[in-house]
């Protein structure tokens, strides 16, 4: 079933076309991986999907419901949705207390706070750290953080925007290993995720089908398996291969 679906999306800051008439879906319990050069338009693309910015044409769909909105009812939508950049944006406190947040903000009882963040802390291999402050964690710590409090309240829809991409390769492995969970249900029911990443074979590893933008146009998207290993646009199967043309 489609969660999510982008209809000739374009999106322009003052002179500069970011992105161009982009139109695809995310369904439900999928992981949908965004692949491309820097400049390509993969993190815009994320905070169109995540509603923080408005495109400037074409329309968002989120489970049924046309995200051309106003302001109030966007934050409603979004309420639904978890995001993770690629540097953690935490606050000076403790795990508890981050990952706790948007729990806090919808006025979950502390209870069931309690129990959530505990679970979520468990899921993510954090459980002993949960009283410590997070400018003492490392930095694979901190993105595991920032996934826990995006998780915690049970989004419809994962947007993680290059959330390795300064982690060693033992954190990157433990990064992986909890989107794949999160993607089978194990430790959310029915999860849509979508992964922008430079990192072709985190794609490959992770996703169930791709999506290549380069300069702001989707140039070919498919099932994981059609699109790395037999790729219909040429300039796809250059930037697989390492032999970037434009």
């Amino acid at each position: 079933m489609k969660l999510l679906e982008l209809k000739d999306i374009s999106k322009s800051f003052l002179e500069k076309t970011a992105l161009k008439k982009i139109s695809l879906t995310v369904d439900e319990g999928e992981i949908l991986a965004v692949i491309g050069p820097s400049g390509s338009g993969k993190t815009t693309l994320l905070r169109l999907m995540d509603l923080l910015i408005y495109p400037s044409s074409g329309s968002i769909v989120f489970d049924g419901i046309n995200t051309d909105v106003d302001e109030k009812h966007r934050r409603v939508l979004r309420r639904r949705m978890g995001i993770v950049f690629q540097q953690p944006n935490l606050f000076n406190a403790t795990v508890f207390n981050n990952v706790a947040l948007g729990l806090n903000i919808r006025n979950y009882p502390q209870i069931e706070v309690k129990e959530k963040v505990h679970r979520i802390l468990a899921e993510v291999g954090l459980s002993t750290l949960e009283n410590r402050r997070v400018n003492n964690l490392s930095g694979g710590e901190a993105q595991r953080v920032a996934l826990a409090r995006a998780l915690v309240i049970e989004p419809k829809l994962l947007l993680l925007d290059e959330p390795t991409a300064n982690l060693d390769p033992k954190n990157v492995s433990i990064i992986e290993e909890i989107v794949a969970r999160v993607a089978t249900s194990k430790i959310l029911p029915r999860v849509a995720v979508v992964l922008a990443t430079h990192n072709l074979n985190q794609a490959r590893r992770l996703a169930h089908r791709v999506a290549f933008l380069l300069e702001g146009e989707l140039i070919e998207e498919g099932e994981v398996r059609e699109v790395f290993e037999q790729p219909r646009d040429k300039r796809t199967a250059a930037y697989i291969g390492g032999r970037m043309i434009y």
